[in-house]
């Protein structure tokens, strides 16, 4: 059962990676045709553009926290509380 604890485990870090990636991906070279941020291009953009990239870059933010929210959960709470049970 440990195995397929830590396939499942290894499943979900690697999705959160995944969606990662693609919010980065998405706001820098596919939403308004570029890959650097806008700077002062920023004014002339549409603004429906600027919009579905701070879209995606809330989606990604989000699984930024999720990644972080995990595993403190899993790797990093259970090995503190093992040390303070320890002492």
């Amino acid at each position: 059962m440990q195995k397929w604890k830590r396939i499942i485990h290894r499943i979900i870090i690697g999705l959160f990676i995944l969606q990662i990636v693609y919010g980065f991906y998405m706001v820098f070279f596919v939403v308004g045709g570029n890959r650097y941020p806008l700077f002062l291009r920023a004014v002339e953009t549409p603004i429906e553009v600027i919009l579905k990239r701070r879209l995606y870059a809330i989606e990604a933010w989000i699984a930024y926290a999720g990644l972080a929210i995990y595993l403190a959960l899993t790797e990093f709470l259970p090995q503190k509380l093992s040390q303070l049970l320890d002492h």
